[in-house]
């Protein structure tokens, strides 16, 4: 679990904001980041086909697309 020290304060027209010291910021962030490559793994996963190719056909295939 990450230990977040928040502090919440208010600014000049009254909105309440959560202020966070900077590493426990960058630690969220590295989380955040973490759960939505899990995310995109999920979904690509729910999406595979279970089909897979060789690399060499595969360049084969592109090489004939770009000429």
């Amino acid at each position: 679990m990450i230990a977040i020290h928040p502090q919440y304060i208010k600014d000049t027209a009254g909105k309440n904001l959560v202020v966070l010291p900077q590493n426990e910021f960058d630690i969220l962030m590295e989380e955040l980041e973490e759960l939505e490559d899990i995310k995109l793994f999920d979904e690509a996963k729910k999406e595979d086909t279970g089909d897979r190719i060789l690399l060499s056909d595969y360049l084969k295939k592109r090489k004939k697309k770009n000429v």
